[in-house]
């Protein structure tokens, strides 16, 4: 993974960024509760949501009013829904639902206007009224219920701002796992490592991108610098004795 930190002169961890967040209201991160964050982004990465939702429960359980911890139950909830309606158990999809919109409720009570949460209740409560056709066509609810691919992007963004690389990386992931065939998941995380200058990391994002979608915002014009930094990176001589 990445890893990312300001330091100050003595050594200590600088966090005023996480304070201007503002991600719980709180005076600090608690390593605890960081470590079970970060562990279930990973678990949710390779798709083991169950696993997610215990960590994120157990987070939740020493910041229960942590605004992206919230969302994020609420994100594993609508996996679940998912899951449910492919089995045709509308009533355990509806209670999944449920728990979604107030994990989401909870999260914008806690942290007003945080666009993720507002994209994630709306969908769910959407969705809500959708059981008859998710029933009729379960390929419909593996395709359209759960988060959102712009709810991770927006995620990604803030924690990048802020300077937490190791935690952006895991939700552009988050992204491009969710919909392995969206062009904006693979054009941000390709631009995400081309803006670290990890060109070879960038380099397959950006082209599966362009395949998607040929007009994606920017992404012809920064493959072509991509591919010719890792030309130059590449013929590069290397360096002789001193």
């Amino acid at each position: 993974m990445l890893r990312a930190c300001r330091r100050c002169a003595g050594g200590r961890v600088v966090l005023t960024l996480f304070g201007v967040w503002g991600l719980a209201g709180c005076a600090g991160p608690d390593p605890s509760f960081e470590r079970l964050r970060m562990e279930g982004l990973r678990q949710m990465v390779a798709g083991n949501y169950a696993g997610a939702r215990g960590l994120f429960r157990e987070a939740h359980r020493l910041k229960p009013e942590d605004a992206v911890n919230l969302h994020d139950l609420g994100d594993c909830c609508l996996y679940f829904a998912r899951d449910q309606f492919e089995q045709l158990n509308t009533p355990a999809a509806q209670r999944e639902l449920d728990k979604a919109v107030e994990c989401y409720t909870r999260s914008t009570n806690a942290r007003p206007g945080f666009q993720p949460a507002i994209i994630g209740k709306n969908n769910a409560l959407e969705l809500k009224g959708e059981s008859e056709q998710a029933l009729a066509l379960a390929e419909w609810a593996r395709k359209y219920v759960g988060p959102s691919v712009r709810q991770q992007v927006w995620l990604a963004h803030e924690y990048e701002q802020r300077g937490d690389m190791d935690t952006a990386e895991l939700r552009y992931r988050q992204a491009v796992s969710m919909d392995k065939d969206s062009a904006l998941a693979h054009a941000e995380l390709g631009k995400f490592y081309y803006r670290l200058k990890l060109t070879d990391r960038a380099l397959p994002h950006l082209e599966r991108a362009l395949t998607l979608d040929p007009k994606a915002p920017g992404v012809a014009d920064l493959l072509e610098e991509a591919r010719a930094r890792g030309s130059s990176v590449a013929s590069a001589p290397p360096d002789g004795p001193g």
